[in-house]
């Protein structure tokens, strides 16, 4: 007879992380569409600022700001204020309508990949505005359509990525 083991529930972390965040730090997740049933998702301090269950994901590029309202993205991204987390990710198409200004402007915020996007490729980005993030931190991920190994037809798999931000910019 085989011994019976009892393992705990896990018990559930900010933005469904699987360890806790340290206490001076914030929770996030960021995780793109994939497939046309794969919203994107904006998580911060377990709260969903962006995704399907709220309604106010669209195709393209989805942004949000914390602690700041929306508007053009151009302007919305120059307007933000010192301080601030900007967080990005696409669902469907993020680049046919997607200007240079546009592409600048992430840029300066400091995308690796902004110009390397393609028709529907999956991408998630996190830039810090009048501060640095801390070097370990991943900011940006990119998946690009490939018609050999998309996972949905026409569309490449969902990417993500989540970690912890110190609660004091530096």
């Amino acid at each position: 007879m085989r011994p019976l083991v009892s393992v705990p529930v896990p018990k559930r972390q900010k933005c469904d992380h699987w360890t806790p965040c340290p206490s001076d730090t914030y929770a996030y997740r960021l995780l793109s569409g994939g497939g046309i049933n794969k919203y994107a998702k904006i998580c911060f301090e377990d709260n969903l600022l962006m995704g399907e269950k709220l309604g106010n994901v669209a195709r393209g590029i989805n942004i949000a700001i914390v602690n700041y309202n929306s508007g053009p993205m151009i302007k919305f991204i120059q307007s933000a204020p010192p301080k601030s987390l900007l967080f990005m990710a696409t669902y469907d198409d993020g680049s046919t309508r997607l200007n240079n200004d546009a592409k600048n402007a992430i840029e300066e915020l400091g995308s690796k990949e902004i110009k390397n996007m393609k028709f529907r490729s999956s991408w998630v980005f996190l830039a810090a505005k009048g501060f640095e993030l801390p070097s370990e931190i991943q900011r940006e991920k990119i998946n690009h359509s490939d018609t050999k190994n998309n996972r949905y037809s026409g569309w490449p798999a969902e990417i993500q990525i989540e970690g912890c931000v110190p609660k004091e910019p530096s």
